[in-house]
């Protein structure tokens, strides 16, 4: 049965708070691991659910849409689970990167 649009729109939602809590739990895993990985991080995260807001203009800081994915204030986050890039996560991403 197909859904209606509220129901997938709940699903969506739940999905999403879902993915933030695992990422909090995750505090190991870095930005930088994740966009090595995947191509996307807890920043692109934050980015997409600010231009959401801005879609429907709302207003929200980045600094708000981070604090939704981080948990916490994105500068607290940094300072307690930020770890430095090594060379070769570094190597990882600067290969990742799309070229012009």
């Amino acid at each position: 049965m197909p859904l209606q649009d509220q129901q997938r729109l709940e699903l969506e939602a739940a999905a999403f708070r879902r993915l933030v809590e695992h990422l909090g739990q995750r505090t190991d895993v870095q930005n930088i691991d994740l966009m090595n990985l995947s191509g996307f991080c807890r920043n692109c995260l934050s980015k997409w659910y600010k231009a959401a807001a801005d879609d429907r203009q709302l207003d929200l800081s980045l600094d708000e849409a981070r604090e939704v994915v981080y948990g916490m204030p994105y500068a607290e986050w940094k300072a307690q689970y930020q770890k430095e890039a090594s060379t070769e996560q570094q190597q990882a991403f600067a290969q990742g990167k799309p070229h012009d």
